[in-house]
């Protein structure tokens, strides 16, 4: 008996795939993680600005968010076919090249379409690195350390896109927005020199056969379901366009979920949905992920256009929560550890919802102090949920399936983040037009703040649900 249990006490101490430098190893994806979570919110503070300079609308400019996040929720579910055909570090030179490129072509874009096209190439990059980071930590760490490691991915997911507004700020209170995209280069060539000489592969390269119907099904049914909520922006939720979208996106998703349960060898193995434990962590990470994305997208656009403070400034207002999201992220992993997922997530979703609130109540007239106080307790809360959440999910996995679980996490994450994104649009369109001007308030600042309000009532019914959901998690993780 001592013998087993000395037996499973060594292999709790061994990573699946031996790495000599493990950090190391995961240096460039980490660093390419980084600009790629940075890339989904750091034009936020920009939309305004360019919303002049290109002629556009809001619910046009928000397609430079959700247009980026469609495509990684495209590519993501491809990633784990993708890594039988060609090995880990192939996957991320090209990740990393190709997100240059995107960068370079935004950077130099004469119009919007141009833009989009490059923000559109960014997010096939950041679809490919995305999940490989979480199976490759799942490799090469062992299990003691394993929670850890997920605090460093989740300091990366829930910083990067946190502090994106302040850095891009800084960017434009300087240069032209264009710099916010020369300023990836530099980051994705040094990411670029960790991957060359510290990544090797932990992949089986088995090249099976690629199901391309599947595949299609999968582009049509994401992007559809995405499209049609974007477009609600513009037409309203009754426009036949709107409709027919969703329609259309639910089909074929019900389509491809069908086709993946019953063949031999899915794209994306749903199958992990049948597991209590993922299928928990899943959903718990979607809703985290569209709390940050629907707030991250309205705060900076409400500090500029409804409390009319200038866009460097703006950056700077939003630093401090950036700072702390950083050092929740990387202490909820340690946690997990500890006492494990239940406590952690409940308490976060608790938090975030005193957040969401307090931004719901803010007014032209709010102090500075009051938006940066708002802010701060909504980025403790949500990576206080975040990584904790999705450890609970990844280890719930074992076998062959394991491989398939921070794709499946990462896709509907990025999909929920994208659609969450387009809500938050729509109803900032709707309150705008309900607003009944107030006496000696801007009208054009009034109208953004209420149009705003509906916005953040959003995200706290986002955090509500994700804390109702959290009672059902054990107490106990399973081992």
């Amino acid at each position: 008996m001592d013998s087993v249990q000395d037996s499973h006490s060594e292999m709790a101490k061994k990573a699946r795939v031996q790495v000599e430098h493990p950090m190391l190893a995961m240096m460039g994806m980490l660093i390419g993680g980084f600009v790629g979570m940075f890339s989904e919110t750091s034009l936020n503070i920009a939309l305004p600005q360019l919303m002049v300079q290109l002629g556009v609308t809001t619910a046009t400019i928000q397609w430079l968010v959700t247009g980026y996040m469609l495509m990684v929720g495209v590519v993501l579910p491809l990633s784990s076919i993708i890594t039988k055909w060609f090995t880990t570090r192939q996957v991320i030179l090209f990740a990393l090249i190709d997100f240059a490129v995107g960068a370079v072509i935004s950077a130099t874009a004469p119009g919007f379409g141009v833009l989009l096209f490059g923000r559109m190439i960014q997010g096939i990059a950041t679809g490919l690195i995305l999940p490989l980071m979480f199976t490759v930590a799942m490799q090469i760490f062992p299990p003691y350390k394993l929670g850890a490691a997920m605090g460093v991915i989740s300091l990366v997911i829930m910083f990067a896109p946190a502090v994106g507004p302040t850095l891009a700020g800084i960017v434009l209170g300087v240069a032209s927005w264009r710099w916010i995209f020369w300023l990836f280069v530099p980051f994705l060539v040094i990411a670029f020199i960790f991957a060359v000489t510290s990544l090797t592969n932990i992949a089986e390269i088995t090249r099976p056969k690629v199901d391309l119907l599947s595949i299609i099904l999968s582009t049509i049914g994401f992007g559809s379901l995405v499209m049609g909520v974007s477009l609600a922006s513009d037409h309203g939720w009754g426009s036949g366009a709107v409709i027919g979208a969703l329609i259309l996106g639910l089909v074929v998703l019900a389509w491809y979920t069908h086709r993946q349960l019953n063949t031999e060898k899915p794209v994306l193995n749903l199958r992990a949905f049948a597991i209590p434990g993922f299928r928990m962590g899943a959903v718990l990470v979607m809703i985290n992920f569209g709390i940050i994305l629907s707030a991250m997208y309205l705060l900076p656009m409400v500090i500029q256009k409804g409390l009319l403070v200038p866009v460097a400034l703006t950056g700077i207002i939003m630093f401090p929560g950036g700072i702390v999201n950083a050092l929740v992220s990387a202490g909820a992993g340690r946690l997990y550890d500890r006492v494990g997922a239940q406590k952690p997530v409940r308490v976060g979703f608790i938090i975030s919802m005193v957040g969401a609130l307090m931004l719901a109540f803010t007014s032209t007239s709010s102090a500075v102090w009051y938006i940066i106080l708002a802010h701060v307790v909504l980025m403790i809360g949500v990576p206080l949920a975040m990584s904790p959440s999705q450890t609970h999910g990844l280890n719930a996995l074992t076998g062959p399936i394991a491989a398939d679980g921070s794709a499946i996490m990462n896709t509907f994450q990025q999909v929920v983040g994208a659609i969450s994104t387009a809500i938050a649009t729509s109803l900032l369109g709707i309150g705008q037009a309900a607003y009944t001007a107030t006496s000696g308030v801007n009208h054009a600042a009034g109208a953004f703040v209420n149009g705003a309000h509906y916005g953040f009532y959003f995200t706290f019914i986002l955090a509500l649900v994700g804390f109702l959901l959290a009672l059902r998690l054990p107490k106990t993780e399973s081992k």
